[in-house]
């Protein structure tokens, strides 16, 4: 597996190009997953998940979604000033235009794959919801996707395979929030939703304290298997 690289990623009406982070199998792809970040940027935990993808022999993309404020933004949930920082872009950030950004980052990737996947992780899990009514995408994971309440009008437009991991005690996903998902979302023939109790919100980062690792392995095998299924 080689180490990923920083690509540039041409977005219309813009005269700058989004980065994003690549990470490409030693064989020829098998499809390409696009990894779509939390409020923190594409940082270490981010790009470790690309690389993940990459030694299960798909291309990986991570694009900067911060970009249009600040590019290059990385920052650590586990110190508080740059938790803080983190949600102040989050309360600036531009859900339609990170779309329109996402539906770039699956263009650049079908010009290497036929297939192409989504998987984002908080914010990146409400987008990930998002692309799957949206974007073409041929199949969307999203974790712990916050604000997926506030779109479900959406749900209709869903077409393709999509699955959603919550955390059974996410303290920014309460339980009106998840019932009001369920309700919607439980009979859709396109989606598989699990829960993870007694875990709270961020359970699947590679590191750091919010991690549950017993939880994180179990959402990640079925996503594991999820694109298995539905990419290639």
């Amino acid at each position: 597996m080689s180490m990923g690289n920083r690509i540039e990623i041409a977005i219309e009406g813009s005269d700058v190009a989004m980065t994003a982070y690549r990470a490409d199998p030693v064989d020829t792809p098998k499809g390409a997953i696009i990894v779509i970040q939390e409020i923190f940027g594409v940082n270490a935990g981010i790009r470790e998940k690309a690389e993940h993808w990459a030694s299960l022999g798909y291309l990986a993309i991570a694009p900067d979604l911060f970009w249009r404020m600040q590019p290059g933004v990385e920052l650590d949930p586990d110190v508080p000033d740059q938790l803080q920082e983190a949600f102040g872009f989050y309360q600036k950030f531009d859900l339609d235009a990170a779309l329109r950004d996402v539906e770039a980052t699956i263009r650049t990737a079908r010009a290497d794959v036929a297939s192409v996947g989504v998987v984002g992780y908080c914010l990146g899990g409400l987008i990930a919801y998002l692309a799957a009514a949206r974007t073409d995408a041929d199949a969307s994971v999203g974790y712990y996707g916050g604000g997926i309440d506030t779109k479900l009008n959406e749900a209709h437009a869903i077409a393709k395979p999509l699955l959603l991991h919550f955390a059974g005690a996410d303290h920014f996903i309460e339980t009106p929030a998840r019932d009001a998902i369920g309700a919607v979302l439980d009979g859709h023939e396109k989606v598989t939703i699990f829960d993870y109790p007694g875990v709270d919100h961020g359970f699947a980062t590679t590191s750091g304290a919010r991690r549950d690792d017993a939880a994180a392995k179990a959402a990640d095998a079925r996503t594991e298997a999820f694109f298995a299924e539905h990419l290639g």
